[in-house]
């Protein structure tokens, strides 16, 4: 029987063991087989380091994010913008304190101010009926522990007034869209985001109202249709939802479709700005259930048509719009990116000359989002929003159509500010989508094509799926809503205004890094140009 002294003796031996031989062993180990491998070089000349090597770049978007980027450095969103709604959809606040990390010596926008700013109750405001959210509330936040808990509120909506309210379609349509807030949701199909996300994002725009919910591309789920939302149903170039089993466009699909109380409009997607082709998604998120959706094989690669077979030129486009208009006797219209000015000007010339006009242009900025696509065309194609925005408006007054057509934004608007400039720039309504996902959980990590989304976000994978609590996260949706619109309320305050839907070109200001300003009429007309990099999106 061994005594205390040789078990401690027994006891330093392995530790010796596992500190010293077990390392040096594998040291050897590794340089002996890293040294034989032909893939790759640096482990072939330096076994060890290249390992060390490979791992800092795996982790290095996560050290970028986290640790070594400033606040205002990130991309597609910096840490501010993250928080921003994060805490909106959270907490319902947005209040700051000290002063702004905006780069003020860069160019970019600017809100103009008022010496005598509308105070609040004469804003136009409607704030009936309450809303019964949950809002998180913070007990003890320290170093290493964070406690906090939710507790049930009574929040105010923020939604438009009726003289304010947004109508597409009016005199058009048997049946108009009426819009009483100026953000919803842009297209998210389900299969690029999970049910648990769809339903989400479903139960909380509906709790919010005043706001709508945009299929994509992938068809109408009966996930989109759990919350009580109005919902925009996007028809794509693979017709998703609206074919027949051999690929053709099916007339009474569309017309079931139409039927659907919650379903107010429809949008033919030409095209989305991370895009500018069809759409991708890998064969692993698409289960049984978005299969049969789509009407495709399950577990099959997608990849959507360019554009659409059911017609090829401008005249075509408007056809198709006026028969879909005609037979679900509600508002369509259309999104397109901005490849350039006189492409444009085809489009709304043709509208003109055949008095046949969409209900809704979708704007959608390069710059955009997407669930996949090819690094080439997210980089390459599409002019950013804050571009492509005033061409489309100008042209439409060129034309005198600007009154029958509503223009809706969409390109990282996820911040009311960001939201008030395009709104000076043209936008009748604005889009969002990246900050949805953000506000149900996503962490940006940027593996949404590979169907490994930590947080359950954009995944189908059931496993995965299961860290996204509807139940929760739908409160943060409603309130991220409604903390946004409360935003833009007090930016038409601060500009004078007694509603943001009188926000336009009067009310920006544009300031180049040299000092030179400009009025919002000025950057409209085009008198300048800046780049991407200067409009600090």
């Amino acid at each position: 029987m061994m005594n205390w002294t040789q078990i401690l003796l027994v006891i330093i031996f392995i530790l010796m063991v596992a500190v010293f031989v077990v390392p040096i062993g594998f040291y050897f180990w590794i340089s002996y087989r890293d040294a034989r491998q032909k893939e790759h070089a640096v482990l072939r000349n330096y076994p060890v380091l290249g390992r060390i090597r490979y791992i800092v770049e795996k982790i290095g978007p996560e050290l970028r994010q986290y640790l070594f980027l400033n606040n205002e450095e990130g991309k597609p969103f910096s840490r501010n913008q993250y928080e921003s709604i994060v805490k909106s959809g959270k907490y319902k606040e947005r209040i700051t304190s000290f002063g702004s990390e905006r780069p003020f010596e860069e160019s970019g926008f600017f809100i103009k101010n008022a010496m005598f700013p509308t105070q609040r109750e004469e804003l136009r405001i409607v704030q009936q009926p309450k809303i019964s959210t949950y809002l998180y509330k913070i007990d003890n936040e320290k170093l290493l522990s964070r406690k906090e808990h939710s507790e049930k509120a009574d929040v105010d909506p923020y939604y438009l007034s009726e003289h304010d309210q947004i109508i597409i379609g009016k005199g058009r349509c048997m049946k108009p869209f009426h819009v009483k807030g100026l953000i919803g949701q842009s297209a998210m199909s389900y299969g690029s985001l999970g049910k648990n996300a769809i339903t989400a994002l479903s139960n909380g725009l509906g709790l919010a109202g005043g706001t709508w919910m945009n299929t994509g591309e992938g068809g109408l789920s009966s996930h989109h249709l759990k919350g009580n939302v109005d919902i925009i149903a996007q028809i794509g170039p693979a017709l998703f939802g609206y074919r027949t089993d051999d690929g053709e466009f099916s007339w009474e699909r569309f017309k079931v479709k139409s039927e659907i109380e919650q379903i107010k409009a429809f949008e033919i997607k030409l095209a989305q700005g991370a895009k500018i082709r069809g759409g991708h998604v890998e064969a692993e998120k698409v289960t049984p259930e978005i299969a049969e959706i789509r009407s495709v094989p399950p577990w099959t690669m997608i990849d959507s048509p360019n554009r659409f077979r059911q017609f090829h030129d401008t005249k075509g486009l408007l056809d198709f719009v006026e028969q879909l208009r005609e037979i679900g006797g509600k508002p369509v219209g259309i999104k397109i990116v901005v490849g350039n000015r006189e492409e444009v000007e085809q489009l709304v010339k043709t509208m003109a000359q055949e008095e046949k006009v969409p209900d809704f242009i979708t704007v959608d900025g390069g710059e955009g989002g997407t669930g996949a696509t090819y690094q080439e065309l997210a980089d390459g194609p599409g002019l950013p929003l804050y571009t492509a925005l005033p061409i489309t408006h100008e042209m439409l007054k060129k034309y005198d159509l600007r009154n029958h057509v509503k223009l809706i934004a969409s390109g990282k608007l996820v911040t009311p500010e960001k939201m008030a400039y395009a709104l000076c720039l043209g936008a009748d309504l604005i889009n969002t989508a990246r900050a949805f996902m953000i506000s149900v959980g996503c962490i940006m990590a940027q593996t949404c094509h590979s169907n490994t989304c930590p947080v359950g976000v954009a995944t189908t994978d059931p496993n995965r799926e299961k860290a996204l609590v509807i139940e929760e996260k739908m409160y943060r949706v409603c309130n991220y809503v409604i903390s946004t619109r409360e935003g833009l309320f007090n930016l038409a305050g601060a500009a004078g205004l007694s509603s943001p839907t009188e926000f336009n070109e009067n009310h920006l200001m544009f300031r180049t890094s040299n000092g030179q300003l400009y009025s919002g009429k000025e950057y409209m007309q085009g008198l300048i140009k800046p780049s991407i990099d200067q409009i600090n999106l």
